[in-house]
């Protein structure tokens, strides 16, 4: 996992600093081009929808972002998304599923450019696992319609659909306001870490060298704004199937260690588990998450 950090440089993001501390400000930053070209003449460039931070939050140790589904209202209570490894209650052990549990904890919302405009706080963990997926959704005490009228700022969207080999991505940290950018390199079938195993998560290509505290990121399509992802991990030191060193399995049981490489998990079965008013129902057609 992209360890969660410690509270302490937490105070950067409170006190609404504009730049990160040096250990962040280093590694690759590609620029994401996403260019489509009609196949009509004269030939039209589709420009890609800008990324920024607004509806990403800063957790005490993560990232996260205020998400919504296609079919969420403005008066529902709004979601915030991060990891399952992000939760105040530690991480859950394999097979373990938080759900409908009360929570209070807080996040900084950030606008666009970054800065935190506000704080936001949980009512409860509408669910959590590190089961098949990495993944937290926080249920808040304000509704969309609410925060947009605070802040101006409106939640995120979750695609639908499962994410696409080539697609150009960003990975937005409101933890240390800053962007990583790449393209979905591929899946690995079963992504193993210690005593974790996650299905069909997304690889990114290099350029995107995601550090600790990116946990819990949203992973955006450049084209359509989505999220279509969410950071969670990456192999630092080249060893195979440990703590911070995922290893990748195939469907033959073969082991392929990428020292560098990060990775995601998707979200696009997130939205079957949710009904009417934002509320998580396990049972609903085409919700295939761990069950508690």
């Amino acid at each position: 996992m992209k360890k969660p950090l410690v509270g302490a440089l937490f105070t950067v993001l409170l006190l609404g600093a504009g730049i990160a501390p040096a250990t962040a400000a280093t590694g690759h930053d590609a620029a994401a081009t996403g260019t489509v070209k009609a196949q009509i003449q004269p030939k039209v460039q589709i420009k890609p929808k800008a990324v920024n931070f607004a509806g990403t939050v800063a957790l005490s140790n993560c990232s996260g972002s205020v998400v919504r589904t296609p079919d969420s209202q403005p008066d529902d209570p709004a979601l915030v998304l991060s990891n399952g490894h992000c939760m105040e209650s530690g991480f859950p052990g394999p097979g373990e599923v938080v759900f409908d549990q009360p929570s209070t904890r807080s996040f900084t919302l950030l606008n666009a450019a970054g800065s935190g405009v506000g704080t936001l706080r949980a009512s409860k963990i509408a669910y959590g696992t590190m089961t098949d997926t990495d993944i937290s959704v926080y249920q808040l005490t304000r509704t969309y319609a609410q925060i947009e009228s605070s802040y101006g700022i409106k939640a995120l969207e979750l695609n639908t659909a499962h994410p696409v080999q080539g697609t150009a991505i960003t990975v937005v940290s409101g933890y240390w306001k800053r962007t990583y950018a790449c393209n979905v390199d591929g899946f690995v079938y079963r992504l193993k870490e210690g005593a974790w195993t996650w299905k069909d998560s997304v690889r990114y290509t290099s350029a995107c060298q995601t550090i600790g505290g990116t946990s819990g990121s949203p992973v955006i399509d450049n084209a359509t704004g989505k999220v279509v992802a969410v950071n969670n991990t990456g192999n630092e030191d080249g060893q195979r199937c440990t703590d911070n060193n995922p290893c990748e399995v195939d469907e033959s049981g073969n082991v392929t260690v990428r020292q560098g490489i990060n990775y995601a998990q998707e979200t696009y079965g997130i939205v079957p588990c949710i009904g009417t008013g934002n509320k998580f129902d396990l049972s609903r057609p085409g919700c295939a998450l761990p069950k508690p």
